[in-house]
């Protein structure tokens, strides 16, 4: 079996979009999350990897957008803070919804030998479902940590209605992902 890589999606952000103040509160709980789940990973010394927005600055890269986000006030800069990139972290930033669409992920994904897909992060019903639904697609094991995603509370219903109507993904709470990784029964 492949190892697992966690792919954290979109955490990294000002808020300044509609609906991002409803989702940065909710996004720094989740962060709260996927920082347990982050440290599991890099015990295990399995690959980390952020997928972010680029906000549409196409000359910026990847410790740019998130050093400008660590320097923010509020739950951007505390977001930031708490999930920096460490210096064995992969990270790619992407123009649109699917981490996997015009990016090179799944070119890394293959070449660090990964087959199962923990996907975290914001938003739950656009970028997270659109990655899991692209990773699924290519056949790989995917879990989706279901409180370790912020997504308008309206909307999250349906969200995880879609995702555990597609074959092939798993929707796990943390505790339950981490108990199971702890026991050893995770790849």
């Amino acid at each position: 079996m492949q190892r697992p890589a966690l792919l954290i999606i979109d955490l990294f952000s000002r808020f300044d979009f509609p609906d991002g103040q409803t989702l940065a509160p909710l996004a720094l709980k989740a962060a709260k999350k996927v920082q347990q789940i982050r440290d599991v990973f890099d015990e295990k010394q399995w690959p980390v990897i952020y997928a972010n927005d680029n906000f549409g600055d196409w000359k910026c890269g990847f410790h740019q957008l998130a050093e400008v986000c660590r320097h923010e006030e509020g739950p951007s800069g505390d977001i930031a803070k708490l999930l920096f990139p460490g210096p064995d972290h992969y990270t790619v930033l992407k123009p649109k919804h699917s981490a996997f669409l015009a990016t090179p992920l799944a070119v890394l994904l293959a070449k660090i030998g990964v087959g199962q897909l923990v996907l975290v992060g914001m938003a739950l019903d656009s970028c997270v479902l659109a990655t899991a639904i692209d990773a699924n697609s290519r056949e790989f094991s995917t879990v989706v940590v279901s409180d370790a995603t912020a997504c308008v509370p309206e909307r999250r219903q349906a969200a995880l209605k879609v995702l555990r109507s597609t074959g092939g993904v798993e929707v796990r709470t943390a505790q339950v992902f981490l108990r199971s990784h702890e026991r050893g029964k995770g790849h």
